[in-house]
């Protein structure tokens, strides 16, 4: 075999010992027992842009002559740091997008984040001494700064520290919290290297605050979830789905990217999004559990039995309280009913029975509480007597207890009908033996 046949066969062997080495390399400069947190697009955002303390990051290429001398003295100022400042580091080889977002282009760069402020750049010694030092003063200046009375909240936003009211959706909670939810949710989906979802987080974190009690808003991040980012076919960031009344069909959101913006799109979208208002009977304990268990108000109608008001007259009433239900559905209320007698514990509990029907009581499970209509069951006047319990009306009474609720056959929506006994004769009920 001549030297030239031998270059050949040796050439692609010296090529793949050098990718195996750089390999080891890449996976021996930060180890798992390595003090240095080992940052990945999945949990930069968290462990840095949302942490509430200084955090110095390095971004390294393992095949990086400077950043292999560095990582001891790396090591060192994490260990020295541990309790008072977080130092890691992000491969900036395998993860070159986020590395693009920070402008880096040279290595080791290393970068110190501090809540509140945009990152800035370490230009001192690379030794762990003066590493450590520079760390110091960083987390000095923060301490002074809070004590002064000024609070902060992650790198770059200087919002007052608290939980996020967004809520953080996968695969394991998504189908529960979202698609059999009756609520509108707005979902943003992200990438936590992406910078325009960096730029929306504030907003969004705003937004969602403000919208508690009338929308809700989560987040997927689809550097974990592929799944959902699949299943919704998302392909930019961030992508925001709305889930409305259709939560097969979810609309994406198109406006600006403001709390503002975010707020009354959410709005709009929740007036046209409102379930439609219900009027339920009340046949058993699970219905209680569900209609009045949780609502803040629970209107309680107790309507003449069938043969009084017949057909026709039930339903008028009926469609009184479903205009009621109406005119209030945008306020946790519920409305249940129950023929006369039909639920004897409870009528007894709020003094009703026997006679006065129709009736009507506002009823607050969770206080224990209840207060009567004491005018005409007629629409004005319930309009009055709903306003009035919502604004914690007067006459209110305690529950004193809590009563059984019977469980009974639903009303089949037909007149009553009169059960005629079998005829008998007086002599029969005399019975056959002569005076």
């Amino acid at each position: 075999m001549d030297r030239s046949s031998k270059a050949l066969i040796w050439i692609p062997l010296l090529l793949l010992l050098s990718i195996s080495s750089n390999l080891n390399l890449a996976d021996a400069l930060y180890g798992a027992s390595s003090p240095v947190l080992q940052l990945t697009p999945s949990n930069f955002m968290f462990q840095v842009l949302n942490s509430n303390g200084v955090v110095l990051v390095e971004f390294f290429a393992p095949w990086c002559g400077h950043c292999k001398a560095l990582t001891p003295q790396w090591e060192k100022a994490a260990t020295v740091l541990k309790g008072v400042a977080t130092v890691a580091a992000l491969d900036a080889d395998a993860h070159q997008a986020l590395a693009q977002e920070y402008g880096i282009k040279g290595f080791p760069t290393i970068k110190v984040f501090v809540p509140g402020k945009p990152p800035i750049d370490y230009q001192g010694a690379r030794e762990a001494k003066p590493i450590a030092e520079f760390a110091l003063q960083q987390v000095k200046a923060l301490l002074k700064e809070r004590l002064s009375g000024k609070t902060t909240t992650g790198s770059g936003s200087s919002e007052k520290s608290e939980p996020s009211a967004s809520v953080e959706l996968n695969a394991r909670n998504f189908d529960e919290l979202v698609v059999k939810s009756k609520d509108l949710w707005m979902v943003e989906f992200f990438a936590p290297w992406c910078g325009h979802c960096k730029k929306l987080a504030p907003e969004w974190k705003k937004a969602a605050k403000n919208l508690q009690g009338k929308v809700k808003l989560g987040h997927v991040n689809c550097d974990d979830e592929k799944s959902l980012m699949s299943r919704y076919k998302v392909q930019g960031f961030a992508t925001i789905l709305v889930f409305g009344a259709d939560k097969e069909n979810p609309i994406t959101y198109e406006g600006a990217r403001t709390a503002s913006a975010i707020e009354s799109f959410a709005l709009v979208q929740h007036e046209t999004n409102v379930a439609p208002p219900e009027v339920t009977e009340l046949t058993g304990p699970d219905v209680m559990e569900e209609k009045c268990g949780s609502a803040a108000i629970c209107f309680v109608a107790f309507l003449p039995d069938i043969l009084d008001s017949k057909a026709e007259g039930r339903n008028k009433y009926l469609d009184t309280l479903l205009s009621i239900a109406e005119k209030f559905k945008r306020s946790p209320y519920s409305y249940v009913w129950a023929a006369a007698g039909k639920q004897p514990e409870l009528e007894k509990h709020v003094g009703v029975g026997g006679y006065g029907y129709p009736a009507l009581v506002a009823l607050n499970i969770k206080k224990g509480a209840y207060a009567p209509l004491k005018s005409a069951f007629e629409r004005d006047q319930i309009i009055e007597f709903v306003k009035a319990a919502g604004l914690g009306g007067k006459g209110t009474l305690p529950l004193d207890g809590t009563p059984a609720i019977a469980t009974t056959e639903a009303w089949d929506g037909k007149d009553g009908e009169i059960l005629e006994e079998d005829e008998f004769s007086l002599e029969e009920l005399m019975g056959n033996d002569e005076l």
